[in-house]
């Protein structure tokens, strides 16, 4: 493919708006260009690097067992009432009515249209398993949408659906899905960590995400400096194992804490540690006040408090509500003489004479018995893990490390065959309940997680399954014939070793084409001038590893062959 016949308008500044590396280079680099807030058009160049992640993903889900299908991205609300999410789901759900004022959505995923195909089809033990899945166009109408791909609007993913007999056939499915994505992210080329998760609004008793591991991820993840561990901080377990006896302390006092709010600011006026603070956090769930404490210098989890008690909305409560519930403003509530639900982390029960808010302003408790001067409901595991947690498996210290979600895998159970009556008649031909899962993969969200990862300071270093083409010939001397034919003649030995080819034909410097090369980080990159040639050689350079070298231009298939095992070889050991 010649540079001159392709759209590949390259920027050499960076855009206003671009916060994330990715987005900024995949602006930079001619690949996608904003239509409006978090919609982009992907140009020809992203178009054939998502092909390639596709193609990847085609593979491996048919080997699991999958068929490919295409649902409706236009979804009739009905469905959505139906599963009981049409509610739920939030304002991430695009509705419209159609001029009938028919109720309609576009699809962010497609449980509910899946689940009425299958339940229209599916009749008999005899037909199951099934297992579907599809590569679609998404949308999600994200409050703030931000780093171009990595959290748009509108979006391509992957999403599959099982459905079985019983557990233990949706146990196999999730399984052989688990497999597949594992084959998926290291044939694309990316370190990655599969790592316990919470379900969200697509709901079901288990998940793992799969995650790009990168700085600018959005999730941090723990893991286990010592087993294999790994979850998402919101579904990172925390074990107590201390005592829940502890000496007593003196009486409760009140003392004057005059506009001091925060726990820095208590914690310095009484010459005490954070840890020795109580933080009352008041949460709205399900529209009722819930107090939710913990330590001081910790930070509550607010989707552990949203699945442990079981409720369907958990979130920080406004100011008005605090008051409301507490009788005082922020920053001086308190667990004693609430009249709401009390509920404490667990680690909380291996202390005392804790400092707390007095629920009044100004004003603050000191030597507070939780179990003496408190009604608290029950002890909880309700705080975000931290950097030297005890593992909950084996008890090593945690990491945390960031990580882009690419991929999530749910398995569901019957909540969607129960609400939407999706059934089969056993063997005895009475009606049982299918049990499903779903899969997902951000597709276009691979591209971008792809670019954090791997990217230098002088642009996107591709890895070679995801790289638009395997490699780029610069010609050097385009008005020199000898020139351009030894180019053509390197551009077909790559073919014949399976290797497509952007060649630079245009009319430009050769330090525009070096830049611009650098810039769209194709793996393998070929330096074709009259110099070079005059001396019986083509130039290389790894795009990874930066190492520059030279090839006989009377060899090219050989030495052409030798590089690209040579580069290989070097994605190789950078994966591990």
């Amino acid at each position: 493919m010649r540079f001159r016949s392709c759209y590949i308008p390259t920027l050499k500044e960076t855009p206003a708006d671009a916060e994330v590396i990715s987005h900024k280079l995949l602006v930079r680099a001619g690949l996608i260009r904003k239509i409006t807030s978090g919609v982009y058009t992907y140009m020809p160049l992203a178009l054939r690097a998502l092909r390639k992640i596709e193609t990847v993903v085609r593979e491996e889900m048919a080997q699991a067992g999958f068929e490919e299908l295409l649902l409706p991205m236009v979804q009739p609300g009905d469905l959505w009432k139906e599963s009981g999410r049409w509610e739920h789901y939030g304002k991430e759900l695009l509705r419209f009515k159609d001029r009938g004022g028919r109720d309609y959505c576009l699809g962010p995923t497609h449980e509910e249209v899946v689940t009425d195909l299958v339940r229209g089809e599916v009749r008999s033990y005899k037909q199951l398993p099934v297992r579907h899945y599809q590569i679609q166009t998404k949308f999600r109408d994200e409050i703030r949408p931000r780093f171009g791909l990595m959290r748009g609007r509108e979006f391509i993913m992957k999403d599959g659906y099982s459905f079985d007999a019983d557990d233990a056939g949706a146990s196999q499915a999730y399984r052989d899905a688990n497999d597949a994505y594992h084959r998926i992210f290291s044939r694309l080329g990316l370190r990655f960590r599969a790592v316990e998760a919470d379900s969200g609004s697509i709901g079901g008793s288990f998940s793992h995400e799969f995650h790009v591991l990168a700085d600018a991820g959005e999730d941090t993840i723990a893991s286990c400096s010592a087993c294999d561990y790994a979850a998402n901080v919101e579904r990172c377990e925390l074990v107590w194992e201390g005592k829940g006896e502890v000496p007593a302390c003196p009486a409760l006092e009140t003392v004057a804490t005059p506009g001091l709010h925060s726990v820095a600011e208590v914690a310095k006026f009484l010459g005490v540690a954070a840890s020795k603070l109580v933080k009352t956090m008041i949460f709205n769930v399900d529209g009722k006040p819930v107090a939710v404490l913990v330590r001081g210098d910790r930070e509550v989890n607010e989707v552990k408090v949203k699945n442990l008690l079981g409720a369907e909305s958990a979130e920080l409560a406004a100011p008005e509500l605090v008051e409301k519930a507490t009788g005082a403003p922020l920053g001086f509530a308190g667990p004693c003489g609430l009249d709401i639900p009390v509920y404490a982390d667990l680690e909380l029960q291996g202390g005392n004479g804790w400092v707390t808010g007095a629920n009044k302003g100004d004003a603050h408790h000191v030597n507070v018995d939780l179990a003496r001067d408190c009604k608290v409901e029950r002890y909880l595991d309700l705080r975000l893990a931290e950097d030297g947690d005890r593992c909950p498996r084996c008890g090593a210290p945690l990491e945390l490390t960031r990580g882009i979600e690419v991929g999530h895998i749910f398995k569901l159970g019957t909540k969607y065959s129960h609400a939407m009556h999706c059934v089969y008649l056993d063997e005895g031909g009475k009606e049982q309940e299918m049990v499903m899962g779903c899969y997902g993969i951000g597709v276009s969200r691979v591209l971008a997680a792809a670019i954090e990862q791997n990217h230098d300071g002088n642009g996107i270093v591709f890895p070679p399954a995801i790289a638009p083409f395997a490699s780029e010939i610069l010609v050097l001397d385009p008005a020199d014939e000898t020139v351009c034919a030894k180019a053509e003649e390197l551009e077909k030995a790559l073919a014949s070793l399976g290797f497509e080819s952007l060649v630079d034909d245009r009319t430009e410097r050769p330090g525009v084409k070096f830049k611009d090369a650098d810039l769209l980080g194709l793996p393998m990159q070929f330096i074709c001038g009259g110099k070079g040639l005059a001396k019986g050689v083509v130039e290389t350079k790894n795009r990874l590893t930066g190492e520059k070298g030279t090839l006989p231009a009377d060899q090219l298939l050989e030495g052409a062959k030798a590089f690209a095992e040579a580069v290989q070889a070097s994605w190789d050991a950078r994966r591990k």
